[in-house]
C-alpha cells in the first residue's frame, strides 16, 4: 500500500481538514492579475525579440534557447487556462471563459472542448472503469495478455517515450486540437471552430507581416517544447510508482484524489513556470482551489503534506511503468510482465 492510501486510510475521512482545504478556494482578483503580467507579458516580450534575432539573420540557436524559456512561459499560460476551466482563475465565470479562450488560442488548445474533456477526467480519474476520456491510454496487465497482438505492440509503441512525449504530444496540440472529437456539445464543437479560425487568422497576419517562414521557425518549436513538458506533467501526475487505482466500487473522488494523483515536488524555479500544477493531489481534492492558492493550502493544511513527494530522479521510474497490475496494486514495466512469463 502506498504512503498516499495510508493518508486516505488513516486520516482522510475527517471533516475538519478537507474542510480548512476548501477556504483555499477563493480566487484573488490581484493575485490572477499579477500572474497574467508575469506570464503573458514576457512570453509576448520573447516573441518580440525572437522575431528580431530571426529576421536580423543571428544565429538560430540563441532563438531555440530563448524558445525553452518562452515554453515555460507558455506552461504557465496553460495552467492558467487550466484554472479557467475550473472557473477558478477569477471569480467572474464571464471573466474565466474570455481569459481562457485567449489562452487556448496561444496554447493551441480550444477552451470549451478541452473543459468538456477534463471534467470528465476529474469525474473518472483513477477509475479503472471509466478509462478513456481527458487520460492518458493505460491498459492493465490482464487486459494487455488478452490483447490482440497488434494492439499489444500499438500500446508499446504508443508507451514510447520518444512517441508519446514526442511525436505524439506535438501532434495532439497541432493536430488531434484542431478537430472536433465524439460526443462534443455544441459549444465545445464551437470552441474548436473558433480557436482554429484565431489561429488562422494568427498565421494570415504573421504571413503578411514577419513572414511564415519567421513566424514557424519561432512557433513550432516552442509549441513542441511546450506540449513535451505539459503531456510529461500530466503523465507523471497520474501514472507513478505508488499509485494505486480502483475499480467502480471502490472508487471514491476523495481516495482518488489522495491515492491516484501525485504530489510532484519541484525546484522553485520549475514550480513557478508549471504553476504549482506538482500539488496535483491538493488540485484534485478541491480542483477549485486556484493554482496561486496551492502551496498555501499544501503549508498550513498537515494531512496534505503526509502524501510522498515524487522528485524528478524517482519520477523518471515512471517511464518504465506501463501496465497496471491489479493484483499487486502497482504499476509494472513490460520487462516485469516478461520476466513473469520467464520464470512461470
Amino acid at each position: 500500500m502506498s504512503a498516499q492510501s495510508g493518508l486516505l486510510t488513516g486520516r482522510a475521512q475527517g471533516t475538519g481538514w478537507y474542510q480548512a482545504v476548501r477556504g483555499y478556494e477563493q480566487p484573488s482578483v490581484r493575485q490572477a492579475i499579477w500572474q497574467i503580467v508575469n506570464s503573458f507579458i514576457p512570453y509576448l516580450l520573447l516573441w518580440i525579440l525572437m522575431i528580431r534575432l530571426v529576421q536580423s539573420g543571428a544565429s538560430y540557436w540563441i532563438t531555440l534557447v530563448l524558445s525553452v524559456v518562452a515554453a515555460g512561459f507558455l506552461i504557465r499560460i496553460f495552467i492558467v487556462f487550466h484554472d479557467c476551466g475550473h472557473n477558478s482563475f477569477f471569480a467572474s465565470r464571464r471573466a474565466n471563459t474570455i481569459l481562457g479562450y485567449v489562452a487556448g488560442v496561444l496554447t493551441f488548445t480550444p477552451y470549451e472542448a478541452w473543459r468538456h474533456s477534463h471534467a470528465v477526467h476529474h469525474s473518472t480519474m483513477g477509475n479503472l472503469d471509466q478509462r478513456g476520456t481527458g487520460d492518458v491510454w493505460l491498459m492493465t496487465v490482464d487486459e494487455y495478455r488478452s490483447a490482440p497482438r497488434l494492439k499489444q505492440i500499438v500500446y508499446r509503441v504508443f508507451q514510447a517515450p520518444f512517441i508519446m512525449f514526442g511525436i505524439g504530444s506535438g501532434m495532439v496540440f497541432l493536430f488531434v486540437n484542431r478537430l472536433p472529437q465524439r460526443g462534443l456539445r455544441r459549444q465545445d464543437r464551437r470552441s474548436v471552430h473558433l480557436t482554429n479560425l484565431a489561429l488562422g487568422v494568427i498565421v494570415l497576419v504573421a504571413g503578411l507581416t514577419i513572414g511564415l517562414r519567421t513566424y514557424v521557425l519561432i512557433q513550432l518549436p516552442i509549441i513542441l517544447i511546450a506540449a513535451a513538458t505539459g503531456v510529461w506533467l500530466f503523465y507523471v501526475q497520474h501514472q507513478y510508482e505508488g499509485v494505486h487505482l480502483y475499480r467502480d466500487d471502490e472508487w471514491t473522488p476523495l481516495k482518488a484524489a489522495l491515492n491516484s494523483s501525485s504530489y510532484y515536488k519541484l525546484p522553485a524555479v520549475l514550480q513557478w513556470f508549471t504553476g504549482n500544477i506538482g500539488f496535483h493531489h491538493i488540485h484534485h481534492v478541491r480542483p477549485r482551489i486556484p493554482n496561486y492558492n496551492l502551496p498555501r493550502a499544501f503549508r498550513t493544511v498537515p494531512e496534505l503534506r503526509t502524501v510522498a513527494p515524487l522528485s524528478i530522479p524517482t519520477s523518471l521510474k515512471s517511464l518504465f511503468l506501463h501496465l497496471y497490475d491489479e493484483r499487486q496494486h502497482q504499476l509494472v514495466s513490460f520487462r516485469d510482465l516478461r520476466l513473469r512469463r520467464s520464470g512461470a
